[in-house]
């Protein structure tokens, strides 16, 4: 069933949850996650990022999603994840998703806010939610090559609550990604988060969806403590990505000398993975862990 980001924002909120929000790097991935979301009955989002287009075309990949999350037995939002062109968002939001998230964070505060008024002025034309960013996770967004993620970053901007005030009054959003302590990619350190952010955000915002970025790596504990603060949605991606290639890896040293490599195999092998890791995600920000 497919159901708008302001939507699945509500669910998360009427039961004191974070949606889990998955990439979709490919068919298995999708797949997995769809299958990992329907055996325990919980809403998902499945998500593209901008970023990722090398790996496979939006335009590709995007028809693919949308079929699939109307197909599905549970709530299902198709989600742009860090939209970097108001063009890209359109391209998104022609192709049926649900929600997109303007990504304005590195930019000045006001080509920030006024890329985001548009977003949410072209979205509406659609039907779809909104979210932007405000602060910065600091890296790269992909996380990729971030052999520092977790380390000191001085890139990293916290979120402002009072000017997340304004910014959400001005722009109408649905959604907020807040940087409150997470980073990009594999974490080398615990990361140390600051929850009275989140908290100070949802009072002065009108009690925002706040959306969790970098969110593998973290621990349960922190997880909990996330969604009581109010983050309703936790992007999770590297450690499910990193599952399936460690079932691939341990599926090669199963084969013996001579014997043949087949592509079918590994992506069932790294499928099944990615399926079990997306379920133990789930548990955890729906507090069934």
């Amino acid at each position: 069933m497919l159901v708008t980001l302001k939507e699945i924002m509500e669910m998360a909120e009427e039961k004191n949850i974070a949606i889990g929000s998955f990439n979709a790097s490919g068919l298995e991935a999708i797949e997995a996650e769809l299958a990992a979301a329907e055996e325990l009955q919980l809403p998902v989002i499945i998500q593209f990022a901008q970023c990722h287009e090398p790996w496979i075309p939006l335009a590709t990949i995007g028809p693919i999603m949308v079929d699939m999350a109307k197909k599905s037995s549970v709530p299902v939002c198709i989600h742009l994840d860090h939209g970097e062109t108001l063009e890209y968002l359109k391209q998104a939001l022609e192709l049926g998703f649900t929600g997109i998230m303007y990504d304005g964070s590195t930019l000045p505060y006001e080509e920030n806010l006024a890329n985001t008024k548009k977003a949410v002025e072209m979205a509406r034309e659609y039907g779809a939610s909104v979210e932007a960013e405000l602060g910065s996770m600091g890296k790269r967004e992909t996380g990729a090559g971030d052999s520092g993620a977790g380390t000191d970053d001085d890139t990293k901007i916290y979120t402002d609550p009072d000017l997340a005030a304004r910014f959400v009054a001005e722009t109408g959003i649905d959604a907020l990604a807040c940087s409150f302590g997470t980073t990009h990619g594999i974490y080398l350190t615990e990361p140390k988060l600051d929850f009275d952010v989140v908290r100070n955000v949802r009072a002065k915002c009108n009690n925002i969806p706040v959306v969790m970025h970098g969110g593998s790596g973290v621990s349960t504990e922190d997880y909990h403590k996330a969604v009581d603060a109010g983050v309703r949605k936790i992007n999770y991606f590297t450690y499910m990505d990193k599952s399936g290639g460690n079932a691939v890896a341990d599926y090669l040293k199963t084969l013996k000398d001579g014997e043949p490599v087949f592509f079918s195999s590994i992506f069932m092998a790294a499928r099944a993975a990615m399926k079990e890791n997306v379920q133990g995600a789930m548990k955890v920000f729906a507090k069934e862990d």
